[in-house]
């Protein structure tokens, strides 16, 4: 019950950067795609409709990880609290650029939100990144559980480390230039004309830096984590994650050169469901290892609630994770297609 937990919370995590994901990256791409006022406008109305809903997700998650593994969810949310409190602020910043924007009619004030909305999303990516990162790495955990880290010391993985070092950074920087390409890919699938054009010369540009950063990314985990490559070792089933991260990443740019709109975006959620799955699978037990002592790292069996909670959880989650996905297939099919610039919204 605990294996079926954890794979749980992945997925729902999965789910959440997959759907805010593409948000974010078109909040990233705002300035590049939107050089007019109506086509501002219209990047932010690809969104509109589903950007707060997505971002529920991340309320889900949180709420699942709470229930099921009470124990990393104590820990985590005291030695990240630094970061948390500036993820807090950048997901306010933002929601209140989005509203914000079209209820003050000022030449002052809607440049200066459209700046917080791009600068939020940019730095939301790359602490998002970050923090995926920093549970791959480890933190220092004591004997109780509990650990504190600086925002960065020295830049250098180790038992005296940071949050941000040169590994945690490179991750961020992945995790930017992936949501980059995401958000460009939404664009691609919901505006026309000089905004289309605009947001697949992004796409393509993006991608290279997905590609490249993949790659240096995953070589430098294996260093970083050897749990990666014993997971892998042992169950050779577990290739078929970065396979399903592979294919995305590859199948993005060919469909896209080839002139589809789709296609290239669910390639773009495949890349990132396997990325992260990837992840899942190769800490597995852990959920936050230790950087110092192995022994002392949160498994899936010594953070998570009594088994009997478990089961009776379950029995709820399905149904309300039922009514969730109905929800949002309403939302997207209600709001599919082009957008169009109308007087009211955004």
């Amino acid at each position: 019950m605990e294996t079926l937990w954890f794979w749980l919370v992945a997925i729902m995590i999965a789910g959440y950067v997959i759907l805010d994901g593409f948000d974010i990256g078109t909040g990233i791409v705002h300035f590049c795609v939107g050089r007019t006022e109506s086509q501002r406008r219209r990047v932010l109305k690809s969104i509109g409709p589903v950007w707060d809903g997505n971002e529920v997700w991340l309320i889900a998650g949180g709420g699942v990880l709470y229930f099921a593994f009470p124990a990393l969810y104590a820990s985590s949310f005291s030695g990240f609290y630094l970061p948390l409190m500036m993820v807090l602020w950048l997901l306010i910043a933002r929601g209140i650029s989005i509203e914000f924007r079209n209820h003050l009619d000022s030449p002052l004030w809607r440049p200066f939100f459209d700046v917080v909305f791009t600068a939020s999303s940019a730095l939301l990516a790359i602490f998002y990144g970050a923090a995926l990162g920093n549970v791959v790495r480890g933190v220092p955990l004591d004997k109780s559980g509990y650990f504190f880290l600086p925002l960065w010391t020295d830049f250098r993985p180790g038992a005296g480390t940071g949050i941000l070092d040169w590994y945690t950074v490179l991750v961020g920087l992945l995790a930017f230039f992936t949501l980059t390409h995401h958000g460009a890919l939404w664009l691609v699938l919901k505006t026309e004309d000089i905004l289309q054009e605009r947001a697949q010369k992004v796409a393509r540009l993006a991608w290279y830096g997905v590609a490249g950063l993949t790659l240096i990314v995953t070589g430098v985990t294996f260093r970083i984590q050897p749990q990666v490559g014993d997971n892998l070792r042992a169950h050779p089933w577990g290739y078929v994650f970065p396979a399903l991260a592979l294919a995305g990443m590859f199948g993005s740019t060919r469909f896209r050169r080839r002139g589809d709109e789709l296609k290239p975006f669910l390639a773009s959620c495949a890349y990132i469901a396997g990325m992260l799955t990837s992840a899942a699978f190769g800490l597995f037990p852990y959920v936050l290892p230790s950087n110092t002592n192995p022994a002392l790292g949160l498994t899936v069996w010594n953070s998570a609630t009594a088994h009997y909670g478990l089961v009776v959880g379950l029995f709820w989650w399905i149904p309300g994770m039922a009514l969730v996905a109905g929800y949002t297939v309403f939302v997207y099919r209600r709001f599919a297609g082009k957008v169009r610039l109308e007087e009211e919204g955004y």
